[in-house]
C-alpha cells in the first residue's frame, strides 16, 4: 500500500497539561504507533509564522504556499475555489470566512469558526447582503458554501494574513492582516461589520441564543502566478512527485474543498485508503483528522480525550495492524499543537520491535 501521512491538527496536548493528559489517555494503537518508530522529532513553528503547523505541513505538501517579506503562507484560495467548482481565472483571490469577533475586556477576540453553527440559508443571506459592499469598494465575492467565500483583490497581493484557526482565541491586535493594504481591508470591514449588525440572519440567531456574524477574515491569498510559483520552487528543490491524494475528516471548509475523498467517520477514512483506483498501491496518501481541533480550541480536555479515544478505535487500530502486517509500508503520524508539531514514522520493521514498550510519553 502506498505511503501514508496522518495529519492530526491539536493531537499534541500543551506542554502544561501534556503529562497529565497522557497519563489518562486510553490510546494503545496510538501508543504503539508513537512508541515503535523508525523516525522521530518535534519541529517547531517557525516564530513569524501566521498560519498552525498542519496548516503550513499541508499546503507544502501541496504546493499551495506563497513567500511574502515575513515568510511563507499558505496559498490555497485558488486551489479551494477549483474544489467548489468556480474559477478564480488570473485574480489574486482569498479565502473569506464570515466569524463572531467579540470585545474582551482589554482586546478582540475571535470565536472558533467550528461553534458558529452557521446554516446555509443564513450564510448565503449573509453572502448576498456583504457582496454589494465588496462590490461598491472594487471587489468580487464568489460563493462556495455558507461559512467558506472567496473575495478577489488583485491590489491585496502583498497582504500578509493569518489562518482563522491560527488567529482564534488569541489578542487579534497580533494577528490582524498587515502589509500596504491592510487600511483598504480595514474600512472594508468596517463596512460589511455596519450592514451585518441589523441584519435579519444576526437578529434572528440572537434570538435563538447565537452570537451574531459580524465580520469576515480573509487569508490564504493565491493566485495563478502564485501556483506556478510554487510550482517552481517545488521543482527546484526536487520535489517533483506528484500530489498527495488526500482523505479528509471533520477538517474546515478549505481542506474539504482541497480533498479527493471527504469521509464522515474515522472509520470511513480508513476504508477509503484502497479506493485510489489504479494509482491506489503507488500513490502518496495524506489524511487529515480535526476531531481534537475543536476541544483542544476550547480547553475543553475531558472533550479531547473522548475525540483521541474514538480516534484511536476506529482510525489508529486498524492502522496499526495495517502497518503489524506489512500491507502500510511507511505510516508517517504528525501531532500538532500551536507551537510545532512532532512528525514520526513507524514501518512494519519498526513495529517489530517488542522490547519497546508502548507509551504515549512522545505527548509530553
Amino acid at each position: 500500500m502506498a505511503p501514508i501521512s496522518l495529519v492530526l491538527p491539536f493531537a499534541l496536548p500543551v506542554p502544561e497539561f501534556a503529562p497529565d493528559l497522557a497519563r489518562a489517555l486510553q490510546a494503545p494503537a496510538l501508543a504503539a504507533l508513537l512508541s515503535r518508530s523508525a523516525e522521530s522529532r518535534f519541529v517547531p513553528l517557525a516564530p513569524k509564522a501566521r498560519a498552525l503547523p498542519h496548516e503550513q505541513w499541508i499546503a507544502h505538501a501541496l504546493g499551495l504556499e506563497r513567500s511574502l517579506e515575513h515568510g511563507v503562507e499558505p496559498a490555497v484560495a485558488a486551489s479551494t475555489m477549483r474544489g467548489f467548482g468556480l474559477d478564480p481565472q488570473d485574480g489574486t483571490w482569498f479565502v473569506v470566512n464570515p466569524t463572531y469577533i467579540q470585545i474582551a475586556s482589554t482586546h478582540l477576540m475571535m470565536s472558533d469558526p467550528r461553534q458558529l453553527d452557521l446554516r446555509a440559508d443564513e450564510g448565503r443571506a449573509l453572502f448576498d447582503s456583504a457582496r454589494a459592499e465588496f462590490a461598491a469598494g472594487g471587489y468580487e465575492l464568489a460563493y462556495g458554501n455558507a461559512d467558506t467565500w472567496f473575495m478577489r483583490a488583485d491590489a491585496w497581493n502583498e497582504l500578509h494574513t493569518a489562518s482563522p484557526d491560527a488567529a482564534t482565541g488569541m489578542n487579534l491586535t497580533d494577528w490582524m492582516p498587515t502589509g500596504s493594504a491592510a487600511r483598504a481591508f480595514r474600512k472594508l470591514q468596517n463596512e460589511v461589520q455596519v450592514s451585518w449588525y441589523t441584519h435579519p440572519v444576526n437578529a434572528a440567531r440572537e434570538a435563538r441564543g447565537q452570537v451574531p456574524i459580524n465580520s469576515f477574515w480573509p487569508w490564504g491569498g493565491a493566485s495563478r502566478a502564485t501556483e506556478e510559483a510554487s510550482r517552481l520552487v517545488a521543482h527546484a528543490q526536487g520535489r517533483t512527485g506528484a500530489r498527495p491524494r488526500v482523505i479528509a475528516h471533520a477538517m474546515p471548509g478549505w481542506l474539504d474543498a482541497l480533498a479527493d475523498v471527504r469521509a464522515d467517520t474515522p472509520a470511513a477514512m480508513f476504508a477509503a485508503i484502497d479506493g485510489g483506483g489504479d494509482n491506489a498501491g503507488t500513490e502518496h496518501l495524506l489524511l487529515a483528522a480535526g476531531n481534537a481541533a475543536a476541544p483542544a480550541i476550547a480547553a475543553d480536555w475531558d472533550g479531547w480525550l473522548r475525540a483521541m479515544q474514538g480516534l484511536d478505535e476506529a482510525l489508529f487500530a486498524p492502522l496499526l495492524e495495517a502497518v503489524a502486517k506489512g500491507r502500510i509500508k511507511r505510516l508517517r503520524l504528525l501531532l500538532s499543537h500551536r507551537e510545532g508539531h512532532l512528525d514520526t514514522v513507524t514501518t512494519p520493521m519498526a513495529q517489530r520491535k517488542f522490547w519497546r514498550r508502548p507509551t504515549l510519553d512522545a505527548l509530553t
